[in-house]
């Protein structure tokens, strides 16, 4: 086994590279080494990371030619498209946090509290889900092992981070009435119901993205599963309303036992004491809060989970950074 591992990090200074840094930071890997690179726009500017000042270096076709063993990718889909096979052909191992690799067959969709023995049957490649698969799956991994779920119907509520820092700069912008850049409409005092581009049968991207992404995590290729996402003027972290129809009955309290002992699942769910995730308690934190959980009687076997998490981080920076742990581990 190896002793020290050259880590490379890509797409550095954006929000979701920021946030693998402090990340990286809290985790504290003694035995790695770390590049950072950006676009050519950024290069050459300096971070203290690990109480250290890192150059920040452009991201060219040579960049992997040094031999790194591991690099986590948080530039967006055409970089990943461009630059992850260059790694790989070097040696390298990819974590990839772009939307480009997801559903490519031969290469794995992650999460580990979900399916971590697929992070080692990768060729070079392993993706990140999207933000809001990712702490959807973790609720919903258990429960189909134990019920097997019938259909999914999955509402969503997403932070303005979602989208970068033009999202954020949207948000806070708009307070003082200044037009939107990033989204078609306001996002103050708005919500947006589309995320992402509209496709030819009405769904956005983003609600594809939920949809495909669940089906393969969960190995059930025909699950049915329907989706709306909408941006909310909130800063980070994503909240999401899931429907369920399970198989099988059930009863509430070992649905909300079974949730409460599942890995990366805290469980805030006592609706005497209004006692339920929010988004302002979730920010920071890399648990999946899972809580106003309840049978829908609409169907013989439904049940209703509200579902939040920080998408910056459980939803991507962090995610990423346990596979790496999972790999080098």
């Amino acid at each position: 086994m190896k002793t020290s591992y050259k880590v490379a990090i890509v797409g550095s200074t954006g929000l979701v590279g920021r946030t693998v840094l402090k990340v990286l930071e809290e985790k504290s890997f003694k035995n790695c080494q770390y590049t950072l690179f950006s676009s050519k726009k950024s290069a050459g500017s300096r971070v203290v990371f690990l109480g250290q000042n890192y150059i920040i270096q452009e991201l060219t076709e040579s960049s992997f030619d040094s031999g790194f063993d591991y690099a986590i990718f948080c530039a967006g889909g055409s970089v990943s498209e461009k630059f992850a096979p260059l790694a790989v052909s070097k040696g390298c191992v990819v974590i990839d946090n772009s939307s480009f690799f997801r559903m490519h067959n031969d290469v794995p969709l992650v999460i580990p509290e979900v399916n971590p023995e697929k992070i080692f049957e990768n060729n070079g490649i392993i993706a990140n889900p999207n933000c809001s698969t990712i702490q959807a799956v973790v609720a919903l991994k258990p429960l189909d092992d134990r019920y097997k779920i019938k259909r999914i119907v999955y509402s969503t509520y997403q932070s303005t981070s979602g989208a970068g820092k033009a999202g954020i700069d949207d948000l806070e912008n708009g307070i003082n009435g200044v037009p939107p850049k990033k989204f078609p409409y306001p996002i103050f005092n708005n919500c947006i119901p589309h995320i992402d581009v509209f496709m030819p049968d009405g769904y956005t991207k983003e609600e594809h993205k939920m949809i495909d992404e669940t089906r393969k995590i969960l190995n059930r290729p025909y699950l049915p599963i329907t989706a709306t996402t909408v941006r909310v003027p909130v800063k980070n972290c994503h909240s999401e309303s899931i429907n369920i129809e399970f198989k099988s009955n059930f009863d509430i309290y070992d649905v909300k036992m079974l949730l409460q002992n599942s890995p990366g699942i805290v469980l805030v769910d006592d609706i005497e004491k209004n006692y339920y995730p929010l988004a302002t308690k979730a920010d920071g934190y890399d648990d999946v809060f899972v809580g106003r959980i309840r049978r829908d009687f609409s169907v013989p076997f439904g049940i209703n989970i509200w579902v939040v998490a920080d998408n910056l981080r459980k939803g991507a920076a962090s995610n990423a950074v346990q596979i790496l742990e999972k790999l080098i581990s």
